[in-house]
């Protein structure tokens, strides 16, 4: 029981609106990098009103950092300035390192549900300045294991020696979708020493031994470190994404769309920005 991981603490996020007037729940963000590392920033879509949406994310640059975008519902339309273009669908995953700089748009389309999320996951120092590229994923490439309690979707790393869609050239964070169902466990063991959150997308369960309270989607949970993660699914079942990955443990400079290391690193790009030298 000692291995279980813990409860570190659990997170509401908060109401934003960005881009052109997208509204959205900031999960994660600009004050968690210490807690959340490698991870940055985490943006959950759940709406069925198109007003909330469609004006989308209008032209805006990249640097330093990968950014993940995860639908289980919808339909959002991207391009670059590298000439790239394509549409992210039900059950689509888009994995983008910005890298050096990109500049690029999404633009959610009109659907009956837009529910999914998009992550930033920081690059580390020495790769900060990668070449740019694209890794669309679609859904029938995320393996599913299927088993009696539960279904996990496998977007990133390996889940009983089953690799998933990808494994990430910089951080290799596993990503994984986690259904259980009602009144079942789900355990995993995992590295001691990795960051671990999930993200609660629909239903509830417990997951501390020491704290058997049920805690409701639309809540993220950080856990302390540990071997082994559980789950027991409510009587309303649950779905999770859960996130876990090394810790770089580097000094971060962010400045809104661009994350650096350093003060210096961040003006040089904002100073390439505004004179048309950001895209290398």
């Amino acid at each position: 029981m000692s291995n279980i991981r813990t409860i570190n603490k659990i997170i509401t996020g908060e109401r934003a609106t960005d881009g052109a007037g997208v509204k959205l729940v900031r999960v994660i963000g600009y004050d968690d990098t210490q807690d959340f590392d490698p991870f940055l920033m985490m943006d959950a879509f759940d709406s069925v009103n198109p007003n909330d949406y469609t004006k989308g994310f209008p032209w805006h640059p990249h640097r330093g950092i990968e950014t993940v975008t995860y639908l289980i519902k919808g339909d959002i339309e991207h391009g670059d300035n590298l000439g790239n273009k394509g549409s992210i669908l039900d059950g689509d995953c888009q994995w983008m390192t910005a890298g050096s700089g990109i500049i690029h748009q999404e633009m959610p389309k009109r659907s009956e549900w837009l529910f999914g999320v998009q992550l930033w996951l920081n690059l580390p120092a020495k790769d900060k300045m990668v070449s740019p590229q694209y890794r669309g994923i679609q859904k029938h490439d995320i393996p599913i294991v299927d088993e009696e309690d539960s279904k996990v979707h496998i977007i990133a790393g390996n889940y009983k020696g089953i690799p998933g869609a990808l494994e990430g050239d910089y951080v290799k964070p596993l990503y994984f979708d986690v259904e259980v169902k009602k009144d079942r466990e789900w355990t995993f063991e995992t590295e001691e020493d990795s960051t671990l959150f999930i993200y609660i997308l629909q239903g509830e369960g417990f997951f501390d031994p020491q704290n058997e309270a049920f805690i409701s989607e639309k809540h993220a949970v950080l856990f302390n470190k540990g071997k082994d993660f559980r789950v027991k699914a409510s009587n309303q079942g649950i779905r999770f994404l859960l996130l876990s990955g090394k810790p770089l443990k580097e000094p971060i400079a962010w400045g809104g769309p661009i994350v650096m290391n350093t003060r210096e690193e961040l003006d040089l790009a904002f100073k390439e920005l505004n004179e048309n030298k950001f895209v290398k």
